[in-house]
């Protein structure tokens, strides 16, 4: 636990980027309209979540104005509003909404994380970023023990992870592994299983490209496979 706390802090702290830093600092500094009264988090974004957990989510980055205002992960829009619905449905969120640190949300048997802990322009950040973000995912991984489900929301969070196994050594190829929404992989012995989702950003929910009901599914699956295995 202590392990995991200091290593967020480290995540804090973090100064890898300095495009993405400037980036996160400017729009701390302008702000939203809407947002003009608020204090900016404006740093890094650190994991949030239950250290015993055993499912892990693996996001994108934080948003310019969600948690890069509030500083917490998907906290303060709308991705974050339709994700947190699905974990309290789902038994892993202790309410259905968040928005602040000081709301009173815990979260139960699940650990969410990103691949990138800065907020990218345009919601992008390049491979390098995500190749200097990438060791603090790895350490993650390695502390958090209990993990038997890794939920990856969009593409990018789904190939960050399994290039994190590529390097390990526990899968050769990303090849067979293709993404989709709502499918199930098994990488490797005694390794977590891998369930794909389409990630819950307001393009995808507000096209119907991702429903309710489809996010639903996707966590009482991850539910299902860590009480019972794969």
């Amino acid at each position: 636990m202590q392990d995991l706390v200091a290593l967020q802090q480290e995540i804090i702290n973090c100064h890898r980027c300095p495009r993405l830093r400037e980036h996160c600092n400017h729009v701390a500094a302008v702000k939203r309209r809407a947002y003009r009264d608020c204090d900016y988090w404006g740093r890094p974004v650190p994991a949030f979540g239950d250290p015993k957990a055993r499912v892990l989510i693996v996001g994108l980055a934080p948003a310019a104005h969600g948690a890069n205002r509030t500083g917490r992960m998907f906290t303060g829009d709308r991705s974050g509003e339709f994700l947190y619905r699905a974990l309290f449905q789902t038994g892993f969120a202790s309410q259905p909404n968040s928005t602040s640190l000081h709301d009173g949300l815990t979260l139960r048997d699940v650990y969410i994380t990103a691949a990138a802990r800065c907020a990218p322009p345009g919601n992008k950040p390049s491979q390098q970023e995500l190749a200097n973000c990438r060791p603090y995912f790895e350490r993650e991984l390695e502390l958090l023990k209990n993990v038997k489900v890794v939920v990856a929301l969009g593409k990018i969070a789904f190939d960050h992870y399994l290039e994190v196994l590529k390097a390990k050594g526990v899968i050769r190829s990303r090849a067979r592994f293709r993404f989709g929404h709502n499918c199930q992989f098994s990488t490797a012995p005694g390794q977590p299983v891998l369930i794909s989702s389409y990630h819950p950003s307001q393009q995808n929910t507000s096209t119907g490209k991702l429903t309710e009901k489809m996010l639903l599914e996707v966590f009482r699956r991850a539910r299902r496979v860590a009480e019972r295995g794969p």
